[in-house]
């Protein structure tokens, strides 16, 4: 939308209308006076829930003139449009945020910020309200278009997240090699057909063909530009508490694992396994014995479910590993689904993701270790959560613990074993 440069110069000299917003910005010092916070809160929300447009900061909305916005400020405007898109709108937004330049009167080039909002698959509320456009200005939505407009996007979620496609994603970002190995080896379909019937691929309201949610995270090795926070973030800690003043300098270790979901888990598990202690022990009866701080397959099961059944249109929201010297502990966006809780959580099955976990389940584990539990990386049998919690007790004589983080993020806590060389700390 108003993507090329003749295009965006061209409504600007025409003026603002439903899909082009205009603000000059303003500063005190090095911090943004204006626009503030809460108003482009406001504006991104109303763009979002009506048909998307563009939000242009750096040119002034009546006489059109591009102003610009000094180099050495751009980083604090994208500060301040990240924090309304996170902070100030239910649920939080991820625009496409542009750093590029327009001339002015006198043709010299000079920066603004383009951020342009697609039409949402939520209702989001903003400072303001519940706000949508009306040419060129938002209105509060009126009570019987709000609740139209409630219910015919929760109609259209009815198409699982994973099967959406991804605006300004192209088949060009799925690698071949990574999407044929879910299909039959001798297919005569067109590849569009082939990833569609695979849940890879589907047409958008504009009828181009687009990778899924799914398609992305499974078979291309960029999902995280579209999906912001489709990544596992792994830290490794000293001790056993994070210091506020000083997290960074009490991490063992670091890492952000992109890729395709079935090497985010196994990368995730070998973060896990290179970082964790394993102790040397003495038999009573003689010989010796290794004992590590966690048992890899309820690691491995417990790794599997935060990525394979987390809410994918949480933008920014993401898969976290933490380490400590006696516990792991695993965050995964979302609520739990429909009327499970987490006591429940080792006697139900319910499958946010289904085109996922129909992926997931075709995926080779590739260790051998793991693979005398079983083949795939996932299986229907619902099995997961009482390995982990089976597993991890009888290793660490601690039960692990769920529990729900202000009711959007699922946090598994597995504790370590006593790992002291010399005893078996299982006895005695």
């Amino acid at each position: 939308m108003l993507a090329t440069r003749s295009e965006l110069l061209e409504k600007i000299r025409l003026g603002e209308d439903h899909f082009l917003e205009l603000k000059e910005v303003k500063f005190a010092g090095g911090k943004v006076r204006g626009p503030a916070q809460d108003s482009l809160a406001d504006e991104m929300a109303a763009f979002a829930n009506s048909a998307g447009g563009v939000l242009l900061l750096g040119v002034e909305d009546t006489s059109r003139e591009v102003l610009g916005i000094p180099v050495e400020h751009l980083d604090a405007v994208e500060l301040v449009v990240r924090q309304a898109c996170e902070q100030s709108i239910k649920p939080p937004l991820a625009p496409i945020i542009e750093r590029m330049t327009l001339p002015d009167l006198g043709g010299a080039e000079q920066p603004v910020v383009r951020i342009e909002l697609d039409r949402s698959l939520f209702v989001h509320q903003s400072p303001g309200g519940y706000l949508h456009r009306v040419g060129s200005s938002k209105r509060p939505i009126p009570p019987d278009h709000l609740a139209r407009l409630f219910q015919q996007r929760s109609q259209s979620r009815l198409i699982r997240f994973d099967e959406t496609p991804v605006p300004r994603a192209s088949l060009v970002d799925l690698d071949e090699s990574l999407w044929r190995r879910f299909a039959p080896t001798h297919s005569s379909d067109d590849p569009e057909i082939l990833l569609s019937k695979l849940a890879l691929a589907a047409r958008d309201d504009g009828g181009n063909w687009r990778p899924t949610v799914a398609g992305l995270l499974m078979s291309s090795h960029v999902a995280h530009q579209y999906l912001p926070g489709a990544f596992i973030q792994a830290v490794a800690y000293m001790g056993t508490d994070v210091l506020p003043d000083g997290e960074s300098a009490y991490q063992r270790d670091a890492q952000d694992i992109t890729g395709p979901l079935d090497q985010q888990i196994r990368d995730a598990c070998a973060f896990i396994r290179k970082n964790m202690r394993v102790a040397a022990y003495k038999h009573a009866q003689g010989g010796r014995e290794d004992l590590p701080q966690f048992d890899m397959l309820a690691v491995f099961e417990a790794v599997t479910n935060a990525v394979a059944h987390r809410d994918y249109s949480m933008a920014g929201s993401k898969v976290r590993v933490r380490m400590f010297d006696d516990r792991l502990e695993l965050y995964s966006p979302g609520m739990l689904p429909n009327t499970m809780t987490t006591d429940s959580l080792a006697f139900r099955q319910a499958a946010r993701n289904e085109a996922l976990t129909s992926l997931l389940a075709r995926c080779p584990i590739s260790d051998d270790t793991l693979a005398r539990h079983r083949s795939h990386i996932m299986d229907k049998r619902g099995e997961g959560v009482s390995i982990i919690l089976a597993n991890s007790e009888r290793l660490a004589g601690r039960r692990p613990v769920y529990r729900l983080n202000d009711a959007s993020e699922l946090v598994l806590t597995i504790f370590g074993s006593r790992v002291v060389d010399g005893a078996d700390p299982r006895e005695g």
